[in-house]
């Protein structure tokens, strides 16, 4: 930023670059909507009204409000690298992502945070980073990487980095575990807010939680729990993705009082929503649906976040602010029509016009260290009742059901009539293969078998099916290609979707992504499953970090006891 020239052009001693013409502006800091002329200079706003300038552009009462803000996602989960990631969501209005690349820094460590810090270089987006905090999640999991706050210190001055990520250790913050609260007083010393994780938490546990400074949290399900969060100062981050959706259980609570505290995250979405639902737009049309004001709705996608993050330089339109803004002709439907980023137009009825350049290709190193022969899927019975994980549809916790379980020559085996499948989690990054096994039911399998290597946080294999044979074929394909989906039945490939970046993302276009996704879906579909996605669902069963029941390769994890349980009872 030339910032005396930005002041000169203000003043109206020099010209602007470009001038907004007869614009409806939202003005998220009063609530308005004012109709005048918004002045741009070098990339920023310098002001309202009749200016000299280079290039006018009449917006013909057309609306005008900030470029949204994500706060809080994971682009991994879109499944494309950070340039057709953009490339999808800024033609939405989203002009500012606070991303979580925990993902890639489970796989990668601190090698996976640079190269995503690297790829946002040049987009024609503002992609902010929260350091991961929780490399592993747990220690009741096997990571291709561990992060202390050594390791992270060294990125918090970089000017990408906006905050703590999600502190899903919270019973290490609870209890002040040393490796934890390092990473607090890291956070703290940098002046970095601090993300939070902490589902179903309430009472003096919270309050400790939040005594650590914890400030925000993305995981709340229910309105009590949200509310009891918001009292104690927290920030709430409404969630809408692809697997947890949690807008229409928390609107009841967003009123006058509260919005100025809460905010939109989309956390992990597919593509096929990415393209056809939308992003941080989409939850803003899904709200003003449900009846919020939409001037409201706008603030807490562009105000609250740049507030909760210190942003100063966007989330509204004012001078010093980037020219980052979304044009659009319905309050009551909002549609990006052209999306300013910079005070340049990059999109335009939700196609880029701009160029975005791809990021060099990185060779990373290989982490699908598995041998095929050594698999075993076997439950060897020891008695007759087990733990079960119970899937909760478009939802990332689940449930503990004890069920009655069905044997053979001393074995457990799948149950399909009444839908209780084999679930087992592989470890990819030593060589040894160790694997978790379970039980899931709510799949709905009835053939065959799917698999992932995308699996919350860790990303070792996971793999649930009706015969063993099918599971052990599914996982032999997955590692065969470097990291991606399949699904398969008698040993045949239905279809796959290949992640050859750190077995999480695709160098693909995302219509090609959600094109090959599509296919995996409907075949899944044909397997007998009725789930929209059940390929981001088993991806969570390996998260133990939300309760109740999970899997990861060292076994199950009682979320709500933070241990390892067998699978009898």
């Amino acid at each position: 930023m030339d910032l005396k020239s930005v002041i000169t052009a203000s003043r109206g001693d020099a010209p602007a670059e470009l001038l907004l013409t007869n614009a409806n502006i939202v003005n998220v800091f009063s609530g308005r909507v004012v109709n005048g002329s918004i002045a741009v200079k070098n990339g920023y706003i310098i002001g309202f009204g009749d200016y000299d300038s280079d290039r006018i552009l009449d917006l013909k009462g057309r609306y005008v409000s900030p470029g949204f803000i994500d706060s809080h996602v994971h682009i991994e989960s879109s499944m494309a690298c950070i340039t057709e990631f953009a490339r999808t969501v800024v033609s939405c209005g989203t002009t500012t992502v606070v991303a979580d690349p925990h993902e890639i820094a489970n796989v990668l460590g601190a090698r996976g945070i640079d190269y995503m810090l690297q790829s946002a270089k040049g987009q024609p987006m503002d992609c902010l980073f929260a350091l991961p905090s929780c490399v592993p999640a747990t220690n009741m999991e096997t990571a291709g990487a561990k992060l202390n706050a050594d390791d992270l210190s060294p990125f918090c001055s970089h000017p990408r980095i906006v905050a703590l990520a999600e502190m899903m250790n919270y019973p290490g913050v609870i209890f002040t575990d040393e490796e934890v609260m390092a990473k607090i007083d890291m956070a703290k010393s940098h002046r970095l807010p601090m993300d939070g994780h902490a589902p179903g938490v309430s009472g003096r546990q919270l309050y400790a939680y939040t005594a650590a400074g914890i400030a925000s949290d993305h995981e709340c399900t229910r309105p009590r729990e949200a509310l009891e969060k918001l009292e104690l100062g927290m920030r709430i981050m409404v969630r809408e993705g692809t697997c947890a959706r949690n807008l229409d259980d928390l609107f009841p609570i967003i009123d006058a009082n509260t919005w100025p505290r809460m905010m939109w995250s989309t956390d992990d979405r597919h593509p096929h929503d990415l393209l056809h639902e939308g992003h941080v737009d989409a939850i803003i049309r899904k709200a003003v649906s449900k009846g919020l004001d939409p001037i409201t709705a706008i603030r807490m996608g562009t105000l609250t976040p740049a507030d909760y993050f210190g942003i100063k330089d966007a989330g509204a339109i004012a001078p010093g602010r980037k020219a980052n803004m979304v044009v659009f002709s319905d309050l009551s439907d909002i549609r990006a029509e052209q999306v300013f980023f910079m005070g340049r137009s990059v999109a335009e009825y939700g196609k880029m016009c701009t160029e975005i350049k791809r990021p060099d290709p990185v060779a990373f190193p290989p982490s699908m260290k598995i041998d095929p022969r050594h698999l075993d899927f076997s439950i060897p019975a020891g008695g007759t009742r087990a733990r079960a994980i119970r899937i909760i549809p478009d939802q990332v916790v689940t449930r503990c059901e004890i069920i009655e379980v069905t044997t053979t020559n001393g074995n457990v085996i799948t149950d399909i009539s009444n839908d209780i499948l084999k679930l087992a989690v592989v470890e990819r990054y030593t060589g040894k293969g160790q694997t978790g096994m379970g039980l899931v039911t709510g799949l709905g399998l009835k053939r065959g078998a799917i698999a992932s290597s995308v699996s919350h946080d860790s990303h070792n294999i996971i793999v649930a099916g009706v015969t063993d044979a099918d599971m052990k074929a599914a996982v032999e394909i997955v590692v065969n290609m470097g990291g991606g989906f399949v699904a398969v039945n008698e040993g045949c490939e239905l279809a796959a979707l290949p992640l050859p970046v750190a077995g999480l993302m695709s160098d693909k276009p995302m219509a090609t992504i959600q094109q090959q996704m599509d296919r995996m879906i409907d075949a899944a579909n044909g397997l007998g499953t009725t789930l929209s996605d059940p390929f981001m669902t088993i991806g969570f069963l390996a998260l133990p970090v939300i309760p109740d029941l999970k899997l990861t390769d060292k076994g199950l994890v009682d979320v709500t006891r933070f241990q390892i349980v067998p699978i009898f009872v």
